[in-house]
């Protein structure tokens, strides 16, 4: 699949780190450092426009070395870029250390999955199907540890 991209940022396109990888790392486009300071969040521009097919998303994820080294991960996760939007792909970051993390212009700050989408119509119905587990929710299948 072939998806069009404009890239205005000087950094390359979004790619796979690893023969294997589910998701393209996608870079901070930015004109100065941006420091988190702890709990702080921020909308991280990437320089990229995209125009999805319809049926597919873009979803917008963190990444893991991120979220263990730096604390930093992606809020609205994951993110999800409609194939109806045109506008610029930014990340939401928040800072969970306790320190302030500094975003430098091209660090690798998410990744990019590219997912079908199925679209559904609800039935309305007055009662649902029983099964075993019911309302219980929220822990009620027990806890490890």
């Amino acid at each position: 699949m072939q998806i069009p991209i404009v890239n205005q940022s000087h950094h390359p396109l979004p790619s796979y780190a690893t023969a294997g990888a589910s998701g393209m790392d996608v870079r901070a486009f930015l004109t100065e450092p941006v420091t988190l300071q702890p709990m702080e969040r921020a909308l991280i521009p990437t320089g990229l426009f995209m125009a999805i097919p319809q049926g597919w998303e873009v979803q917008v994820r963190p990444r893991s070395g991120w979220a263990i080294q730096k604390g930093i991960t992606c809020l609205n996760t994951p993110g999800t870029i409609d194939a109806d939007y045109r506008g610029e792909v930014k990340v939401i970051l928040i800072n969970l250390s306790r320190e302030p993390q500094v975003i430098q212009d091209g660090d690798r700050i998410a990744q990019l999955v590219v997912q079908p989408v199925t679209r559904v119509q609800w039935e309305k119905v007055t009662s649902l199907e029983a099964t075993e587990r019911g309302e219980g929710g929220f822990g009620s299948t027990g806890f490890v540890g």
